[in-house]
């Protein structure tokens, strides 16, 4: 029997090479500031963009929701764990973004692969921007579809692959915000692809919903897409809802098709009713309290003028996701540590997250962060040596 005794040497390797990942402890909620192994940081690596984490309507809901219906669900949607709660919370986010329905998934992982290998077999098309999430890659190769990698946001690129499909569903798949660029994907001109070679298009929005857009609604708001114009977006619950779980919105006949036929959502215990409670009262903090996104775009703002004025190595971005490009893994960490020495908690981030030679911070900026602390964090990257 295999004892798979050579685990050990691929750990050394990783080390060796400057990849080697390890956990946080953290003693504190999730925030501008937080206590890891009993250091206080400056934050600035959470993806907590809109401050809701720890705040009180939301706490208050999730004790509320758990004294009414306890802590576990006790089931899948389909058995006995569709609490009124998740209903609820259901009909208001497909409301919020302007879909016929919306239907909740535990984690974006697992919403992501359970619309694709709903949708897709092995006659059909999925076409991927190079740099979407890994989840996206995954549910695209599980699939057992027909796998077109495009170059990143290149419209040319993908339009060669389509032109090449024969029959079957085409689906495009793409971020709608880069996690580890921070970039727009162009939906407007992937939309437009899609309808010229009648293809789906389906938009992870797991770092736009509840911050792009002037209500907070996500990328269909910020590029004016329709259900029709963009007929599948995916959005998680655990970044700017700052609770957990994730969602996948559409027409009827889509969330329909999810529920009798993806198996991420029919095999696994639904989220527990509380967490909904707190993304409702999230979700009600986003459409009333547009002063946090206005707040943090002009953190946004403040920070790419100053780091270019610095001539820090900014990559493109508009979004709350703000990466310094390193290139090397070992300096990439080097910087972090340095800035963890002054008190900023940054994560470097490595291959194979993201492509070789191409380590950055990445730093993401939130509505809980304050102007003088954004100061602060120029302050000590301007003092690091590049």
């Amino acid at each position: 029997m295999a004892d798979f005794s050579d685990l050990s040497s691929a750990l050394s390797e990783r080390k060796a090479n400057h990849l080697y990942r390890q956990r946080r402890e953290l003693a504190t909620a999730q925030g501008a500031t937080v206590v890891v192994e009993g250091k206080t940081y400056i934050n600035f690596c959470s993806n907590d963009y809109l401050g809701l984490a720890n705040h009180p309507d939301v706490l208050d809901a999730f004790q509320q929701a758990a004294s009414e219906f306890g802590v576990g669900s006790g089931s899948s949607h389909l058995v006995c764990g569709h609490s009124s709660l998740h209903h609820q919370l259901e009909q208001r986010l497909a409301a919020f973004l302007g879909r016929d329905r919306a239907l909740l998934f535990s984690t974006g992982y697992m919403a992501n692969l359970g619309v694709i290998n709903a949708l897709l077999g092995k006659n059909d098309f999925i076409f991927q921007d190079k740099l979407n999430h890994a989840s996206l890659l995954d549910a695209g190769l599980l699939s057992g579809a027909r796998f077109q990698r495009f170059l990143h946001n290149d419209i040319a690129s993908l339009e060669t692959r389509l032109q090449k499909a024969d029959a079957g569903r085409k689906l495009i798949a793409v971020d709608a915000v880069f996690s580890m660029d921070g970039d727009l994907a162009p939906l407007q001109a992937l939309s437009q692809l899609a309808e010229q070679y009648d293809a789906c298009l389906m938009a992870d929005d797991a770092h736009g919903v509840g911050v792009l857009g002037q209500r907070g609604a996500g990328c269909a708001e910020f590029f004016n897409l329709d259900q029709q114009q963009l007929p599948i977006v995916m959005g998680t619950l655990g970044k700017s809802f700052g609770s957990f779980g994730a969602f996948v919105a559409g027409s009827e006949d889509l969330i329909e098709t999810l529920i009798q036929f993806s198996r991420s959502y029919i095999y696994t215990t639904a989220l527990p009713p509380a967490v909904a409670a707190a993304s409702l009262a999230s979700l009600k903090i986003i459409q009333s309290d547009a002063a946090r996104r206005q707040h943090l775009q002009a953190l946004i703002g403040l920070f790419k003028a100053q780091a270019q004025a610095l001539g820090l190595p900014l990559m493109p971005s508009d979004t709350a996701i703000q990466p310094l490009l390193i290139g090397s893994s070992e300096q990439a960490l080097v910087i972090s540590d340095a800035l963890a020495a002054k008190g900023f908690l940054i994560s470097a981030i490595r291959p194979p997250t993201v492509p070789a030679n191409s380590a950055r911070l990445r730093i993401t900026l939130t509505a809980a962060h304050t102007v003088q602390q954004l100061e602060e964090l120029l302050s000590a990257l301007a003092e690091v040596a590049w």
